[in-house]
């Protein structure tokens, strides 16, 4: 799942960060940033000026004036043509340049917004490649609460009346902070890293069964809040009666993976169940994958000494 973004929302998004100044083209205003026509998938982001590859926001800076300058009449209206006719969602004039009647009458036919900036084209690039990253990833969304807990992104997910928000409510109150509650939004924004942020109409905000929909910034502070974090494990609750805990596998847990946006997220199946201290037991979870990144495997160790000590005890016979 994707949102679309127009030329115009980029514009209003950055239009003060960058000292944009919209010159013409008003009437493409909303074109879409990902394109709408066939091809338009190969087009980078933002960059320089690229005919063979066009970017969807082209970048002109001094040294494509002085290319433009070099070329005779005829071959600068070849450019033009061109430029315009790729369909960038919006030209960007670069540090402070400007350009003659022709290129803006171009523009203006075209209705390809034309914008002008007197940042350096190198600064430009780096800040609108950041922004296009994020506003054109593909999303999805989860049910559940995505928290921060010891400095990793974790989902609580699982079925209905399984106990997150009170479980995210008490890992609050040890401490952890909160990103999301019940719909936190997902963005695939590189190609092995999954981002988590929270609705805007949902931020802060946490139900808890009872107690009604709570504000945790009021009630705990700026410090219990998170705005995105990485996504890097899934805590699943599964209630479980004492039959079902007894075909635990004990020994190494219950762990796997699944699949967000196409990438593998690992995922711990936690049995909720009377007497278990929840909060507790998704700190040691988190741990436990920390370790595991870090290439340590208690599990591995436990079998390795228990090996050890099969072997001292058959060759003492």
């Amino acid at each position: 799942m994707t949102f679309p973004v127009t030329s115009r929302d980029l514009y209003n998004a950055l239009k003060n960060r960058l000292g944009l100044e919209w010159i013409a083209g008003h009437i493409g205003s909303e074109r879409n940033l990902r394109g709408d026509f066939p091809g338009a998938a190969s087009q980078g982001l933002a960059g320089p000026l690229n005919y063979i590859h066009p970017n969807r926001i082209q970048i002109i800076g001094r040294a494509e004036l002085s290319y433009f300058s070099g070329l005779d009449r005829n071959l600068f209206l070849d450019v033009m043509e061109k430029l315009f006719f790729a369909q960038p969602a919006a030209v960007l004039l670069a540090d402070g340049v400007a350009v003659d009647a022709q290129f803006i009458s171009s523009a203006e036919k075209s209705g390809t917004p034309l914008w002008h900036s007197s940042i350096p084209d190198k600064l430009l690039t780096d800040e609108l490649q950041y922004f296009l990253t994020h506003a054109l990833a593909e999303r999805t969304t989860q049910h559940g609460v995505f928290m921060e807990v010891l400095g990793t992104g974790v989902l609580l997910t699982g079925n209905a009346a399984t106990g997150k928000s009170e479980l995210a409510l008490e890992l609050i109150a040890r401490g952890h902070r909160l990103i999301a509650d019940d719909a936190p939004v997902f963005s695939r924004i590189a190609p092995d890293i999954i981002s988590g942020s929270c609705p805007a109409l949902l931020q802060d905000f946490l139900e808890v069964r009872g107690l009604g929909v709570i504000n945790i910034r009021t009630m705990f502070g700026d410090s219990a809040i998170k705005q995105e974090k990485y996504l890097r494990l899934i805590i699943r609750l599964q209630p479980m009666n004492e039959l079902d805990l007894k075909k635990v596998d004990r020994l190494r847990g219950s762990y796997s993976f699944t699949d967000v946006l196409g990438i593998p997220i690992s995922e711990v199946a936690l049995p909720v169940a009377p007497g278990r201290e929840m909060s507790i037991l998704v700190e040691v979870a988190v741990r436990q994958f920390i370790l595991q990144k870090k290439g340590y495997d208690a599990t591995e160790e436990f079998i390795s000494r228990q090996q050890q000590a099969i072997d001292r005890q058959q060759e003492s016979k």
